[in-house]
């Protein structure tokens, strides 16, 4: 009983340590001005075949300037996702799709050519915890994604939403660091979601046989179609990255294989929202 105390003794007394640590942390950030990161992935050439079609993907502005913002624990928090979205978005669907042609907006993507689709795909919410939140363990983010679906006509076809888990242990006394890896884990769990399972979808099988989107074949899909699954397994040179772990897109699955099982990700509680 006594060596049971003692360990329940070592237990809290760490915990006390982690928060006590956190804290320290939090209020060195505060004195130098919060904290400010800008996520920039690189994502490894997925073993998966492109589709053959030509489609075009719409990236504005709202997208290419989005910045979080919010203050907790007297802290400023900056979130620069707009460039590095443009970097990861590029890379998915040049994965994706046999030719892609990007566009500032919808009706210059209207204007073209050769396309069987346009992608305009938006970032709906980004949230976090910190260590803090999490008894000083670990850093957790949930992005969640929406990708308008249009005809080459300019028609609006379909809507997908898609979530990206990730999460990094916390670490020294930074608190960037575990929250840039934290983001880039979530990205690149949004990113391997939808290389696998946007072809499972009616307009990926669509697109899979080169034939062009019209309002027409989408009238008998549903409206704000999900891209949804458990977490995908992080690759194992990602030693920072904490429960539940995310894989890379390199290692995904090829279509139509079920996905991997792993736990559900921790709560992240919803943020202010701050676009464009």
């Amino acid at each position: 009983m006594r060596a049971e105390r003692r360990h329940v003794r070592r237990h809290e007394a760490l915990g006390r340590a982690r928060l006590a640590a956190a804290a320290l942390a939090l209020g060195a950030l505060a004195a130098c001005g919060g904290v400010a990161i800008k996520p920039d992935p690189a994502l490894p050439r997925p073993l998966l075949q492109p589709l053959p079609a030509s489609v075009g993907l719409v990236l504005p502005n709202e997208l290419r300037n989005y910045l979080h913002k919010e203050t907790r624990w007297g802290v400023e928090w900056h979130v620069a996702l707009g460039p590095g979205h443009v970097r990861l978005l590029r890379d998915v669907f040049k994965d994706s799709f046999r030719h892609v042609e990007e566009f500032a907006d919808l009706a210059a993507a209207r204007a073209a050519t050769g396309l069987k689709a346009v992608f305009e795909p938006l970032i709906d919410q980004y949230s976090f915890v910190t260590d803090r939140d999490t008894g000083g363990r670990y850093y957790a983010v949930t992005i969640r994604y929406r990708i308008n679906l249009y005809t080459p006509q300019g028609d609006k076809f379909d809507t997908f939403t898609l979530t990206g888990y990730g999460s990094a242990l916390a670490k020294g006394m930074s608190s960037g660091g575990p929250l840039e890896r934290a983001t880039l884990a979530a990205m690149r769990d949004a990113a391997a979601k939808f290389l696998v399972q946007f072809p499972q979808q009616p307009p990926g099988q669509q697109l899979a046989r080169d034939e062009p989107l019209s309002v027409q074949s989408g009238a008998a899909t549903a409206d704000n179609l999900q891209i949804e699954a458990v977490p995908i397994e992080e690759s194992a040179d990602d030693a920072d990255a904490a429960p539940p772990p995310a894989r890379s897109p390199s290692a995904a699955a090829p279509a139509g294989a079920p996905a991997p099982a792993a736990p559900n990700p921790p709560p992240v509680p919803p943020g202010p929202k701050a676009g464009g």
